[in-house]
């Protein structure tokens, strides 16, 4: 429960499962297991009542650089509550393999990494330089469900 404990510490909380529109359909899991590996499907930033959190648009002309590295925090959070969910412990992570994190931006907008960064950070401070080291990759994207700042997925490795 350390990274429980770490969560509390820095005064974060997991949120519920997505609260997606009612016409909305998800058929998918958010997070597979195969062997030891989850892999954690696209998040995207959620309030604590589980429902979509904002601002919502692109980077940077709705969205401020900051507002989207905050926003990638925020889906940090939500896929580690997913992993939560699926796996009963956070401490089943052994080691964060790869995120890939999508921001919603304008054609000429080319610091994506400085947004995903919000995941990033959170992950490593939460898990270490060891287990939370990761491959990545930031891409801009032209658009993203919900109209979205930040869409992120990951590859982690269970015990």
């Amino acid at each position: 429960m350390d990274i429980e404990i770490a969560l509390d510490n820095m005064g974060l909380r997991l949120p519920p499962p997505i609260k997606a529109p009612a016409e909305v359909k998800l058929p998918f899991s958010f997070v597979r297991v195969q062997g030891g590996l989850a892999y954690v499907s696209g998040h995207g930033p959620q309030n604590r009542d589980g429902t979509i959190a904002g601002p919502l648009g692109k980077v940077p002309a709705d969205v401020s650089i900051e507002q989207g590295y905050q926003a990638a925090k925020l889906v940090a959070l939500s896929m580690l509550g997913s992993l939560k969910r699926e796996l009963g412990d956070l401490d089943r992570v052994s080691a964060w393999l790869r995120i890939f994190g999508m921001v919603n931006c304008a054609p000429d907008f080319a610091q994506q990494p400085a947004v995903i960064n919000g995941c990033s950070d959170l992950i490593l401070a939460l898990y270490g330089p060891d287990r939370g080291a990761h491959s990545r990759s930031a891409v801009g994207m032209s658009s993203l469900p919900f109209n979205m700042p930040v869409e992120i997925e990951a590859i982690v490795a269970i015990d």
